[in-house]
């Protein structure tokens, strides 16, 4: 793929770039080839420079955040990772609110919140995502989600216009929000929270990350939970109601700590975690009826 312009572009707005990115090093799976080029945009307008860019010349590319909710494939991504990272991280607190960049990490506007006494993210840390990664799919844990704290985003829009959204129409549900299954950007993101008791705020941070800890296979590369939670149940209990707490395929592994975990035990394919994944939602769907949805997303070449 011939790269010059977006080369150009990133040297004229002094945004980074790395060409030939190995995929597996921006993803918390560990899996995933090469792409051809690595974008890290440093403002809003770099995002809509290089949007045009793919737009008009026809190249793929894919918005990435911190990696925990992504699959690779094994032979990379053919055209362009526009990887919305620190470069556009900035973390701003104001009385109760925060303004994060999109690619700030999750648990960077929780400890921001901690040292401002503000209350509202203490079950969401731990949650190894970025801020607009959160905020696209709606993501919680132990009965918090996003939807409980934010109050409106910034995002660049199909026609790459930059644009404002308020809470009230971002769809906000499990694992779900107005930006799932569109090509938005997401850029910013303001939450409100509530003056608390900096040691109770901290003190709730500590039991989250412990019960992390003791429960999930925090030792071991992966995509957090794999599924979705189905209706009436969970898919951890399910899968192991099946007896595939263990089952291995190649380098991936039902976790013996979390069977709604499937990990990285050590050189796992693409196709090792796929093959796991369609073998667990068939044993599944065979013995207990559930179709379970995968929460992780693969990306296609």
């Amino acid at each position: 793929m011939d790269c010059s312009m977006i080369e150009l572009m990133c040297t004229e707005s002094g945004t980074a770039f790395v060409r030939n990115a190995p995929l597996k090093q921006y993803c918390t799976m560990k899996i995933g080839g090469a792409c051809d080029i690595l974008v890290k945009p440093n403002s809003e307008n770099a995002v809509i420079k290089l949007l045009n860019i793919c737009k008009e010349n026809k190249i793929p590319y894919f918005i990435l955040g911190k990696g925990s909710n992504v699959l690779f494939p094994d032979e990379g991504f053919h055209g362009v990772i526009i990887l919305i990272g620190q470069d556009l991280g900035e973390i701003i607190a104001d009385k109760n609110t925060i303004t994060a960049g999109a690619g700030a990490a999750l648990n960077a506007v929780c400890k921001a919140a901690l040292d401002n006494s503000l209350s509202g993210a203490e079950n969401l840390y731990g949650i190894p995502g970025s801020v607009g990664g959160a905020l696209f799919m709606n993501a919680g844990a132990f009965g918090g989600e996003m939807k409980d704290i934010v109050t409106s985003c910034r995002y660049i829009d199909e026609e790459n216009n930059l644009r404002e959204m308020s809470a009230e129409d971002m769809e906000l549900c499990y694992r779900h929000s107005a930006f799932s299954g569109r090509r938005c950007v997401i850029t910013s993101v303001t939450m409100e929270f509530k003056h608390g008791d900096r040691n109770l705020i901290k003190a709730r941070m500590d039991e989250v990350m412990a019960r992390r800890r003791e429960k999930q296979p925090l030792e071991y590369p992966s995509c957090g939970s794999t599924f979705k939670r189905p209706q009436n149940g969970f898919a951890a209990a399910l899968i192991e109601e099946c007896g595939l707490k263990g089952r291995t395929v190649g380098g991936a592994q039902v976790s013996e700590k979390h069977s709604g975990f499937v990990i990285n035990k050590g050189g796992a394919t693409f196709e090792d975690v796929t093959e796991l994944i369609r073998q667990i939602k068939n044993i599944v769907k065979e013995q207990k009826g559930v179709e379970l949805e995968c929460e992780m997303l693969m990306v296609e070449r």
